[in-house]
């Protein structure tokens, strides 16, 4: 009586149709990922003051060597002196050196650079999480990944009021995220970048949305300001 009942109830249950913002398809398990899906697009990775880098160039040892790139940006080397790395990706700084080289009694050099420690390419996360602080940035940093690198929110964090603080173009922008409509998702995780700073809870730049919020409750999409 108990499987008449249970196939009785499941013939009964009305078919989970497909809406405007969900799909339904016609799988019992969520299928793996493919390798694309396993890769992040590439987000160059700039050089800034104070980073370690290796810088190698082939068959002449005398020049190879692991340094720390200075306050300004610049690394000394013998036969060149300085050159400047600051906003440079690894491989514009190893060209960079080639072309000083050529110069100076090395034909035709090769060189390879490597950032060993990067302390430039971070992200700072503030307000209520458990460990505030700065977190190195990689491809494939997304908020939700760097609040759950500093230890996840804090015990009554608000969870509806995260700012991300940025700079496009010399230009100083604000976006107001919901943390539950990401875990819902109402919209995606949006990705993270070298020097946004990252505002959990209350703050200025969360108030400064305040009357924007009243009157249209964040739901459906992230809020995104201009800080003049």
């Amino acid at each position: 009586m108990v499987i008449a009942a249970a196939l009785a109830g499941c013939a009964g249950r009305e078919r989970i149709t497909s809406s405007p913002r969900l799909t339904v398809v016609e799988q019992t398990t969520l299928p793996a990922p493919d390798r694309t899906d396993l890769t992040a697009a590439d987000r160059p990775s700039l050089i800034g003051p104070l980073d370690t880098i290796q810088v190698d160039v082939f068959n002449v040892a005398e020049l190879s060597r692991e340094m720390q790139v200075d306050a300004s940006g610049r690394i000394s080397m013998p036969l060149i002196g300085t050159v400047d790395a600051r906003g440079k990706t690894a491989s514009e700084l190893a060209r960079a050196i080639e072309a000083a080289l050529t110069g100076n009694y090395v034909r035709n050099p090769q060189v390879t650079v490597n950032i060993r420690n990067s302390v430039s390419q971070v992200v700072t996360i503030d307000g209520q999480v458990v460990e505030p602080g700065l977190y190195p940035v990689t491809n494939q940093m997304t908020l939700m990944r760097v609040i759950a690198s500093a230890k996840g929110l804090s015990e009554f964090a608000r969870a509806d009021d995260v700012v991300i603080l940025r700079t496009v173009n010399n230009q100083r922008m604000a976006g107001l995220y919901n943390i539950a409509a990401i875990r819902r998702g109402s919209y995606d995780d949006p990705p993270i970048y070298a020097n946004d700073v990252v505002i959990v809870g209350d703050s200025p730049q969360r108030r400064i949305f305040r009357d924007v919020v009243s009157l249209a409750p964040l739901l459906a999409a992230p809020l995104i300001a201009v800080l003049q």
